[in-house]
């Protein structure tokens, strides 16, 4: 019996304005998503975009309903736009951003743990990591290099 340690490395960035160029992109592409978010009940919205291997950016918005189990995360409607384009790229980046009407965001919001799991199945299948960007309204940007290192204790296919 003992105790084991998790740890990873994250770059941290003060802002947006300090990411690459296409890191830069794709965030906008994120912020553009979250406009197209459908958050009537929480007021929390959250936009996602990728990039694949091929160039092509992909957009996901959270959509909510009045029954809250049938919401639908931004990551998920993100994933679902890229497996029903019918897209055998490798997803590379993945970028995150969120905006709440009752507070400045002013640190990255993370994806919850259904969605860490859905971005974890793809890294899997696709044998290569995702990147993740996160970011808040203001503040600091987060870019981590894969979804292993946010969800390190993975459920997969061998589970079953």
């Amino acid at each position: 019996m003992g105790k084991q340690l998790i740890s990873f490395e994250f770059e941290v960035l003060d802002g947006q304005n300090l990411l690459e160029e296409d890191d830069f992109t794709l965030m906008n592409h994120a912020k553009g998503a979250l406009e197209q978010a459908y958050a009537p009940y929480s007021k929390f919205k959250v936009g996602a975009a990728l990039v694949d291997s091929e160039g092509n950016i992909f957009k996901g918005a959270n959509m909510e309903n009045a029954a809250y189990p049938m919401c639908i995360c931004a990551e998920g409607a993100l994933l679902t736009a890229f497996n029903t384009s019918g897209s055998e790229a490798t997803v590379l980046t993945v970028a995150i951003t969120a905006h709440a009407d009752s507070h400045v965001l002013n640190h990255p919001v993370a994806p919850c743990g259904a969605c860490r799991q859905m971005l974890s199945e793809l890294e899997i299948k696709q044998n290569h990591p995702i990147r993740l960007i996160l970011m808040g309204e203001q503040g600091k940007v987060y870019i981590i290099d894969r979804i292993k290192d946010v969800l390190p204790i993975q459920f997969t296919s061998s589970e079953l």
